[in-house]
């Protein structure tokens, strides 16, 4: 699913790092991005939403407020933070987002478990409407559709989880962490993983991560879209042999 044709309007959650960015949200009325990492559709984002890491206290893992979007600019981050002209980044450019005052989610949307968490791009009515962190990515159709299964059946399964093994970093459609491992589900939409190219690199990504400890379980799309149920009893089956979900990982306190 391509969120640039979404017809519903584009938001986009971003971490705030520091007490010192959350007083220029409040005051100064602007966010800041570098352009070199931003997501492919800041510029065109009508909301920003606010995710707030441990040291917001009672605040903390979960995002709580948003505000509109009311220009976007390029500037160098030595001309936003004059106060930091040392800083590793000062002449990079950075997107400016000005924006309206912010506002309060009907309710926090938290995220159940500990996760690395940048950029989720999302809409204005998922902001409005999701209960926790993973129902705020908008994602592939063979994805979505998967996703809904898994939700149905009560499987806490995160979503776009990025995991680091060896030295190497890994975005997962699912994580599933189970008492006796790990599992991994991937939905291989036709398009991209159907070349020879696509599936070396994902046999060779299998097996890396098999080499971690995760039990990879690949979809496509033709068999998600044929019966998703037929693929969620596979998981299913496979949490059992895994001694069923274990406990959430405690939050970083």
């Amino acid at each position: 699913m391509d969120i640039m044709k979404a017809k519903d309007e584009l938001a986009l959650v971003a971490i705030v790092p520091r007490k010192k960015d959350w007083k220029i949200l409040q005051e100064k009325k602007w966010y800041r991005i570098p352009v070199k990492s931003a997501p492919e559709i800041a510029t065109r984002v009508k909301y920003l939403a606010f995710y707030q890491p441990r040291i917001f206290g009672d605040e903390r893992y979960a995002v709580n407020y948003y505000a509109k979007v009311k220009k976007v600019e390029i500037l160098k981050r030595i001309d936003l933070l004059p106060d930091e002209p040392n800083h590793i980044r000062a002449k990079d450019d950075y997107y400016k987002f000005s924006i309206d005052d912010i506002k309060k989610l009907p309710h926090p949307i938290p995220s159940e478990r500990w996760r690395r968490i940048v950029f989720i791009p999302t809409t204005f009515s998922r902001l409005m409407t999701a209960k926790e962190i993973n129902e705020l990515y908008y994602t592939s159709p063979i994805e979505e559709k998967l996703y809904e299964v898994i939700k149905k059946e009560k499987i806490p399964a995160e979503r776009q989880l990025f995991v680091k093994e060896g030295n190497k970093r890994y975005c997962l459609d699912f994580g599933i962490f189970c008492k006796g491992g790990k599992i991994n589900v991937e939905c291989d939409g036709e398009k991209y993983h159907s070349s020879k190219i696509a599936q070396t690199k994902d046999r060779k990504r299998n097996n890396e991560l098999a080499s971690s400890g995760w039990t990879v379980l690949r979809f496509t799309g033709k068999e998600i879209n044929k019966d998703a149920k037929a693929c969620v009893k596979q998981i299913k089956k496979t949490i059992k042999t895994l001694e069923g979900i274990g406990e959430r990982e405690p939050k970083k306190r």
